[in-house]
């Protein structure tokens, strides 16, 4: 039997809340994908992102609490070839590619090193592209702020704007004036609504099969790790992440009360934000997701995800007491409840 050629691994990177979901369910309906096995990444201690990108199968593995640079490493290379075996035992259906998306936290390039120096990994994967997310409204100041969206950028062969309706063709223009600047060998498109010609992403002329180099094009060869990455470590240790649960029921009315004044007061500190809430309603749960100020308009889903009919709200935020985040979001549902 003659070896199964490698396969190719697609990194979806991109900064909290810039679009990475929406472009992989995007990406997994088109015909073109094949048969896809998919690793999610995400911050905090439960996952949301995973149930949205399509119904979770034994290809799909979750792996949590934050970031792949570091602990998850270890995680990630296990999934990689648990995934192999399984493959190999018939256990889970065929797969010719492997998609990863990423937290919005994680740097890259360590994702490339793990398949690069693990002698059983580079055998059975390579790169196939790296896409990053930035989306048009805040990718400016993110970029400016946080290493962790530069470094993404930085490493993408493909890079996606998105959320371009939701500021000026002008600040649009600049954003791709500087994405080009920071990373010229970069493919960069746009998106609407996540969707975009894939034509770039499932081609292949070879992308990948020197994955040494692009590491060593990013400084962060194993010899020059620590120093490379430290100053984004630094940049995140005030970055925290909490799952509120709720048992019962929420009143969305008091809900909204309580999110319009928390995002008043402390919108720039909330990095991202997602939910499944359980308003009451026979329906599914109505998804909530926003950025800092900008909440997209909830929308229900046809129906919940698995059995587990609790609220979860994920925050993730930079300075921000979470303990009184969550106090207070209870106190305003018994007011709520008292009514």
């Amino acid at each position: 039997m003659t070896d199964r050629a490698p396969t190719p691994v697609i990194v979806v990177s991109g900064f909290l809340g810039s679009g990475k979901t929406t472009l992989l369910r995007n990406l997994l309906a088109d015909p073109r994908a094949g048969e896809v096995a998919v690793i999610v990444n995400e911050f905090g201690e439960v996952g949301i992102d995973h149930h949205l990108v399509r119904k979770t199968d034994a290809r799909t593995t979750l792996l949590a609490n934050g970031c792949v640079c570091c602990s998850m490493r270890d995680d990630l290379a296990e999934a990689l070839r648990g995934l192999l075996s399984q493959r190999h035992r018939g256990t889970i259906p065929p797969f010719t590619r492997v998609v990863i998306e990423t937290t919005g936290l994680a740097d890259p390039a360590p994702i490339l090193q793990t398949i690069v120096h693990d002698p059983v990994l580079r055998h059975h994967y390579r790169v196939g592209r790296v896409v990053a997310t930035i989306d048009a409204p805040g990718g400016a100041t993110n970029l400016e702020t946080y290493g962790e969206a530069l470094r993404q950028a930085a490493a993408a062969h493909l890079i996606v704007v998105t959320k371009q309706d939701l500021t000026t063709s002008e600040a649009g223009s600049a954003l791709k004036d500087s994405l080009g600047a920071i990373n010229p060998t970069a493919t960069i498109l746009d998106a609407a609504f996540g969707q975009i010609d894939f034509t770039a992403l499932f081609a292949d002329h070879g992308a990948g099969t020197d994955t040494r180099g692009i590491v060593g094009t990013l400084g962060t060869l194993p010899r020059a790790e620590s120093a490379a990455l430290a100053p984004m470590h630094a940049a995140s240790e005030r970055v925290v992440s909490r799952c509120l649960v709720f048992e019962e029921p929420l009143n969305w009315q008091m809900f909204g009360i309580w999110l319009t004044m928390l995002l008043h007061r402390y919108g720039e500190r909330v990095l991202r934000m997602k939910g499944l809430l359980n308003v009451g309603e026979e329906k599914g749960p109505l998804l909530l997701e926003g950025v800092q100020h900008v909440m997209h308009a909830p929308r229900h889903l046809a129906e919940w995800p698995d059995e587990d009919r609790r609220s979860r709200i994920v925050f993730i935020a930079r300075d921000l007491d979470l303990d009184q985040v969550e106090t207070s979001l209870r106190v305003f549902q018994e007011l709520a409840s008292a009514v």
